[in-house]
């Protein structure tokens, strides 16, 4: 019986070619599939946020008191809550209103034309550009986001000094520097908060996707 010589053994097993488990076109597939996945995710988390935001809409329209804080602040800095007052409040309020959700429903369209556009047998460079536009597309969702909230709070902030002076009241310089610092506050406070969630709920499906879009570079730079 001949001797087992085990470093003969060793050596003549290292020499042997590994066998790929997957070869590229199978793994740009897997790829193909998780990034359409992780499109679809964002593009129904956006769609739940626009009935959410449209539910909320619809249910303080039918309420018989609207959302009146900026008008109560207005009652505190000395102005009088008259009919004219309120209706502007109102218009104001509700083209606000509107124009986030039309924003929002623009929004909701990209993603769902992005997730159509990412096919399974679409080739390696095109899908690589596919989901550098979805990326742009969602920064872009989220700093309109950031900037309509800002928005929103001068707009509300200016028709209060604009309610002040055509009533010319004139505020003591204590409450009113106590409105600015409570205005600056609040927004900075929500501002953070919007960042936070979608740090978090768009946050963990994008480092994901950057995940895949990483992979796919270095398939194509083999190819290259």
């Amino acid at each position: 019986m001949p001797e087992f010589d085990l470093d003969s053994f060793k050596k003549t097993w290292q020499e042997q070619p590994v066998q790929k488990k997957y070869d590229d076109n199978e793994i740009l597939q897997m790829l193909n599939r998780k990034s359409r996945n992780y499109v679809k995710y964002i593009f129904w988390i956006s769609v739940a946020e626009f009935l959410l935001f449209s539910v909320i809409g619809i249910f303080y329209f039918f309420q018989n008191e609207e959302d009146n804080g900026f008008l109560n602040i207005l009652e505190k800095l000395g102005a009088q809550k008259t009919p004219e007052i309120e209706n502007r409040f109102e218009t104001i309020y509700w083209i606000l209103k509107v124009s986030s959700l039309i924003v929002t429903a623009y929004f909701v369209l990209k993603f769902y034309q992005n997730y159509r556009k990412i096919r399974i047998e679409e080739n390696l460079k095109g899908l690589i550009t596919r989901i550098l536009t979805f990326k742009k597309t969602v920064n872009a969702f989220i700093l309109i986001s950031i900037l309509l909230l800002v928005a929103f709070t001068s707009i509300f902030t200016i028709f209060i000094f604009y309610s002040l002076n055509a009533q010319n009241v004139e505020p003591k310089s204590s409450e009113l520097t106590i409105f600015i610092i409570g205005i600056i506050i609040t927004t900075a406070f929500s501002v953070l908060l919007i960042w936070l969630y979608y740090r978090l709920v768009y946050g963990i499906i994008m480092s994901k996707l950057d995940k895949n879009l990483k992979q796919l570079r270095e398939i194509d730079s083999q190819e290259a």
